[in-house]
């Protein structure tokens, strides 16, 4: 019968090159976007051959940590393993089952919010409101997607699933890109502003159906609203 091979006792040089450089993104060292420095400098830095740092280097960049770019260097592509295959896949998804997702998600983080949010995280919903209506009468549709997006990662921290937190955050680039892009018409605007007042009440009064209803409802309109369905201002 043939043996199983027992594990190294230590790790390769790259492999600890490869753990060490990791750790540095996901504690923020290199931001993501952000070009890391140059091959010669990191080689000078760390004390290592340039074979090393090299296969060290295209490891991060299969595991979707780094992207090289020719001619430009190599930047940081994203935080973490998880972010990467998660990203990567919500992105490649067709954009009815992204809001399916975000459906499923956010329904369940309102609910968990009204029922164990803190009076400082309701503060913060609030002016993440207010944010909300100063942008969205703005002509920089980014700034109001920005701020949406924090509302809802908001809500999700409220819910006090670190979990679900973190899953989330890992998603929140392929949802604001998917779901952001389009200016809101009168009638979705005004809607949209309504229901995230009517979730932020249910949360403020803990009432954890009325919060799922909420966000239940807030994807439904960004789902007429990607479709092209109309929505008439005065139906609110």
């Amino acid at each position: 019968m043939k043996r199983i091979s027992a594990p190294r006792r230590t790790a390769s040089l790259s492999a600890q090159l490869v753990d060490s450089l990791r750790a540095h993104i996901e504690a923020g060292g290199w931001p993501v976007g952000t070009r890391i420095p140059s091959e010669q400098a990191l080689i000078e830095e760390l004390g290592v051959g340039r074979s090393t740092l090299r296969e060290a280097i295209g490891a991060l960049v299969h595991l979707g940590l780094l992207e090289a770019r020719a001619g430009d260097g190599t930047y940081v592509r994203s935080s973490s393993e998880l972010q990467s295959v998660m990203v990567r896949r919500a992105s490649s998804a067709q954009r009815d089952k992204v809001l399916e997702l975000r459906t499923v998600l956010e329904e369940y983080a309102s609910g968990a919010a009204a029922l164990r949010r803190s009076e400082e995280q309701l503060r913060q919903l609030r002016e993440l409101l207010a944010d909300a209506d100063a942008a969205s009468t703005g002509e920089d549709t980014s700034a109001a997607t920005t701020v949406d997006a924090l509302f809802h990662r908001s809500v999700v921290r409220a819910s006090g699933n670190d979990l679900l937190v973190e899953v989330y955050d890992h998603l929140g680039t392929a949802l604001t890109s998917s779901l952001g892009g389009l200016a809101w018409d009168a009638g979705h605007a005004q809607e949209h502003a309504h229901l995230h007042r009517q979730l932020v009440d249910a949360i403020e009064d803990r009432d954890a159906s009325g919060a799922r209803d909420a966000a239940t409802a807030i994807v439904q309109l960004t789902r007429d609203h990607r479709s092209g369905t109309p929505r008439a201002a005065e139906e609110q």
